[in-house]
């Protein structure tokens, strides 16, 4: 192991991106870019981890924000989970821990949205923990280099990866250590044309030995997208630049917390009944907006209405197109509003 922690450790030294995130111990600033990098590429991440902090500078910050104004940091991005459950933990750190994300790992296992991955990237990085890290990419590197071929997702292929990244942790600079494993797998180690013959680790690969390295993890079956047909209203009130749109806050899973336009599956009318609007609806619709999700292909009829009256609440306002720029609106939204020329 040691030579296998001592070439990471060159590689990376020599190798290693200038990251906006690299250049602090701060464990709440590492906090935030681990959590907007989950399944999100480095280069999408970076303008939006910048414009956070400058926002939202510290953990209280942050706490004392309301949720409008952290999805809105967060819109486009994706993944709006992740907002959520990031502000929800940050909250719950300045009330229970003083402000100081706890170096203790079960209680920042225990926090919302920390999970064995996050509190490992905190703990090693900021902390100097001797804990370990498992994404996507340090799967691939240690998947190939012990020449794991047992399915990624399986318990026993989870529990070895776990094991061999926990073992590797071990000694001096166990952040960097972490790091090195993420970075050899986003630049080098990469899912196909991985560039082996620049690889630090090539000597020691039992994957490259054996010419499986192609093979390599070992995927599981995927499931193909369900297809869902809905129906979008962009109803809107006033004419020029006093046209305002009228959006309804989302509680569901997918979009909980953010701004859109009514939906339904199929049926415009019920769209605006369940939004609770009256508005002179236009019978055809006016686009389509193909929206593909992890799991699901959303294909959207998009329909326009005017002269939409409704009680303003919470969950139901009239905006500006400024005042859009303001709060969380989903990339989806964005598409449904510019397919109804309303930006």
């Amino acid at each position: 192991m040691a030579s296998v922690r001592e070439k990471l450790l060159t590689w990376f030294d020599r190798e290693g991106r200038d990251l906006p995130w690299r250049r602090t111990r701060d464990p709440y600033a590492i906090w935030v870019s681990e959590v907007m990098l989950q399944q999100t590429r480095v280069e999408t991440v970076i303008p939006y981890y910048e414009r956070f902090l400058s926002s939202f500078p510290t953990l209280k910050a942050l706490a004392e924000a309301d949720e409008d104004a952290v999805l809105s940091h967060w819109s486009g991005l994706g993944y709006y989970r992740r907002a959520r459950l990031l502000h929800r933990g940050v909250r719950e750190v300045v009330a229970e821990y003083g402000s100081a994300v706890p170096e203790d790992a079960e209680a920042r296992r225990g926090l919302p949205g920390i999970g064995r991955y996050t509190a490992g990237a905190i703990g090693s990085i900021a902390f100097d923990k001797e804990e370990p890290v498992v994404d996507g990419n340090v799967s691939r590197v240690l998947s190939r280099l012990f020449r794991i071929d047992t399915p990624l997702g399986a318990n026993e292929t989870t529990k070895r990866l776990w094991n061999e990244a926990a073992r590797l942790v071990l000694g001096e600079r166990p952040g960097d250590l972490n790091q090195a494993l993420m970075e050899l797998g986003a630049t080098v180690c990469t899912p196909t044309s991985p560039r082996c013959q620049a690889c630090p680790l090539s000597t020691d690969c039992r994957a490259l030995a054996h010419d499986e390295v192609a093979s390599l993890p070992i995927k599981p079956a995927r499931k193909a997208p369900k297809q869902v047909e809905l129906a979008a209203v962009v109803a809107t009130r006033g004419r020029g630049a006093d046209r305002m749109v009228w959006l309804i806050k989302g509680d569901q899973p997918l979009f909980g917390g953010l701004w859109g336009v009514p939906m339904a599956h199929g049926d415009p009318r019920a769209a605006l009944r369940q939004a609770g609007l009256q508005a002179r609806l236009r019978i055809a619709p006016i686009g389509q907006v193909d929206h593909v999700l992890t799991h699901r292909h959303l294909r959207i009829d998009v329909f326009v209405a005017s002269a939409a009256k409704c009680t303003a609440s919470k969950n139901g306002q009239l905006f500006t197109p400024q005042s859009l720029q303001q709060v969380g609106v989903s990339t989806l939204t964005h598409k449904i509003l510019q397919c109804a020329n309303v930006r």
